[in-house]
């Protein structure tokens, strides 16, 4: 077959600037019932596809709707596919690609926060170091003893894996994250 007679229907001909693995943080908007979580990671790792972040809870109440916030990576194509799947599940309402919705604005990326809370085992200088850096990343104690602080830290998940980073050789032991919630800019809702 010529080179520049290839189909465009086939997969394998996808040219190598649209392979790119990418990541997306897609909004979720589904029915708070039973069932509707294990749903839709069921889609996931039946097909294969891996789950970076995943949060999940109800947003309105009186409707009963809950928003499941992912971020996944693939190809286009293989996210083009995500997204038409999710919105094939009964439950499922909307959904939305942040990523994709926020370059449509003129914008890199969503507004995507994370929080963590950081157990941090130390005495001494180190105590005080913790707590300097803390400081320094706008961490708050949320439970301390004499040889022990629990940090709460809130923002990119960038920043929190900086500040896991340099919390471990002063006495890391243990990590909580929440995954990331996310949310475009602008006066439009999902």
């Amino acid at each position: 077959m010529n080179a520049h007679l290839q189909p465009t229907g086939s997969a394998y001909f996808i040219s190598p600037e649209t392979t790119a693995i990418e990541s997306h943080t897609l909004s979720v908007l589904v029915d708070n019932e039973p069932g509707v979580l294990a749903r839709v990671i069921g889609l996931f790792s039946g097909r294969g596809y891996n789950i970076e972040s995943l949060t999940v809870s109800e947003t309105e109440h009186q409707a009963h709707l809950s928003r499941i916030t992912i971020v996944t990576r693939g190809t286009p194509h293989v996210l083009e596919q995500i997204k038409a799947q999710l919105d094939r599940i009964v439950p499922v309402h909307r959904v939305v690609d942040l990523t994709v919705r926020a370059r449509e604005l003129g914008q890199e990326r969503p507004i995507e926060r994370e929080v963590a809370l950081v157990k941090v085992v130390g005495e001494g200088e180190m105590r005080a170091e913790t707590l300097r850096l803390a400081d320094a990343f706008h961490a708050k104690v949320v439970d301390a003893t004499i040889d022990h602080f629990i940090l709460e830290i809130t923002g990119k998940s960038s920043k929190i894996d900086q500040f896991i980073a340099i919390m471990k050789p002063l006495g890391l032991i243990e990590v909580c994250r929440t995954g990331i919630a996310a949310m475009n800019r602008g006066a439009q809702g999902m």
